[in-house]
């Protein structure tokens, strides 16, 4: 089975109480681990970024260890609070480093479940919400990271985007990225990044023959969502 979820806040190497999201954050770990009871071995989990709390990796190590112990593979994309990451590269010697080896990581590629390409990137603010010069390169940067992932898809029939940040919210629009995935025939996207009263303004349906669905831990109850 192929599953979903975003936003594990982890925080076993640092103190980073998470009730500024709610109180529905409180002993949240133990809530991963009932919600994932539900993972076979066999299955695999696409995490939408935020997983850690770490300011470097020496900092979350005891996260990647519980998200390496959490049932099946794991393919994991960066979110805006992964201060630990630097690069693609260093993260997999990292991950090889300290014997974690079922995490993969989604960036500037993608992986086939079935006759499914998994495809993705961290994307960046809508526009509108930030428009600064600064914030006009990062989002061409993951608008080019996006094309190359389902790129790598090559004739795939079914495409599955998955995102940090959410391409539609409130007013706000993400026209160059939902133009990437019309063009490829993306007919779905996950992302996760809201939480609490934030989750108001997601938007969860159809725009463009893209379904989309909000994803973040709390959103979910802190429970994979099941894709397939």
């Amino acid at each position: 089975m192929l599953w979903t979820i975003g936003d594990l806040h982890l925080a076993f190497g640092t103190d980073k109480p998470m009730d500024v999201f709610g109180p529905e954050w409180a002993g949240h770990e133990e809530k991963l681990l009932r919600g994932f009871s539900r993972v076979g071995p066999e299955d695999v989990t696409v995490i939408c970024g935020d997983l850690t709390w770490g300011m470097d990796m020496d900092g979350c190590v005891e996260d990647f260890r519980f998200i390496d112990a959490l049932p099946g593979r794991k393919i994991i994309l960066k979110g805006n609070h992964d201060f630990w990451w630097s690069t693609a590269s260093a993260a997999k010697r990292f991950f090889d480093e300290n014997g974690f080896s079922t995490i993969d990581i989604l960036h500037n590629n993608c992986f086939f479940y079935g006759d499914a390409a998994l495809c993705g990137t961290r994307g960046w603010m809508c526009p509108g919400e930030n428009g600064s010069p600064h914030d006009k390169k990062i989002m061409a940067r993951e608008v080019g990271r996006l094309e190359a992932s389902l790129k790598a898809a090559g004739g795939a029939g079914r495409k599955i985007v998955f995102l940090h940040y959410p391409p539609i919210y409130g007013k706000f629009y993400s026209g160059e990225l939902v133009d990437v995935m019309v063009r490829w025939g993306v007919g779905e996207c996950y992302y996760g990044h809201l939480h609490g009263p934030g989750r108001a303004a997601a938007f969860q349906g159809e725009d463009r023959g893209i379904r989309y669905k909000l994803i973040s831990a709390d959103n979910l109850n802190f429970s994979p969502l099941k894709i397939m």
